[in-house]
């Protein structure tokens, strides 16, 4: 078996004395791991780091076996991403977020949503944004997406302010009003047809809307806990951000 496909690194861990299994988030053929031989070399380690894109070719016997990888590098920017605190803890925020997904699940989009977040994490409000929007993508994958282009109770896209908890669908600010104390948060750039930016406190609000939902249909139904890299990529956004005191109080909770 052997294909050849384009390629980021998520992360790598030992395997013997001199090789390293690759963890991959593929174009065309998902999340995938390979082992990489004299992974562990000096010439390949600063080339084997988060962030990295590649072209690589996975071959194994069978397609069950893990396989190893030959691998060319595309685009080195791991020194960028570990210049800054965002994208220290943006690279590892996403490969958690990616690491939801079921391995070799094919997911073209994403693979092309984290190419460009990981060229704008020097970017804080531009990072943070689309970090939030790879969120909800990956929640849509999973089955568990959001409705926030109209009104779950009028139809209507105007005035969106709200979301339900139980549906994950956009209410009106007349027709949410009565519930308006069991009802999260839609901050404004993600309402359906927005073209407002992210401010600190919407994407404070914004990590609270994917944090709940998350929460709900994914770590809590696994029993598991989600990556500290999420929280500490948030407030190193909300810092870079000029004027900010925004605290998130994002928990993974139900309102």
């Amino acid at each position: 078996m052997q294909w050849t496909d384009e390629a980021i690194l998520l992360g790598v861990r030992r395997h013997g004395e001199t090789s390293v299994i690759a963890e991959m988030m593929t174009r065309t053929h998902g999340r995938y791991m390979g082992m990489v031989r004299g992974g562990r070399s000096r010439s390949m380690q600063p080339v084997l780091q988060p962030g990295n894109r590649f072209e690589l070719t996975w071959r194994a016997r069978l397609d069950e076996h893990l396989g190893e990888y030959r691998l060319e590098p595309l685009r080195l920017r791991a020194g960028e991403l570990m210049a800054s605190a965002i994208g220290v803890h943006g690279v590892q925020a996403i490969g958690g977020l990616l690491r939801l997904l079921p391995e070799r699940d094919p997911h073209p989009h994403l693979y092309e949503a984290l190419d460009v977040i990981l060229d704008h994490l020097e970017e804080p409000a531009t990072a943070g944004e689309l970090f939030i929007r790879l969120e909800l993508a990956v929640l849509d994958d999973l089955g568990f997406g959001l409705d926030l282009a109209q009104c779950a109770a009028t139809g209507g896209r105007e005035d969106l302010v709200y979301v339900s908890p139980k549906s994950g669908r956009a209410v009106s600010r007349v027709a949410g009003q009565p519930y308006h104390d069991r009802m999260l948060s839609l901050p404004t750039f993600l309402a359906g047809g927005s073209r407002h930016a992210a401010d600190a406190e919407a994407l404070a609000g914004a990590f609270r809307l994917t944090g709940y939902f998350l929460g709900r249909h994914v770590y809590e139904p696994r029993g598991i806990e989600p990556v500290a890299s999420r929280e500490a990529f948030l407030q190193a956004t909300l810092r870079a951000l000029p004027g900010t005191s925004v605290e998130t109080g994002a928990p993974i909770s139900k309102p």
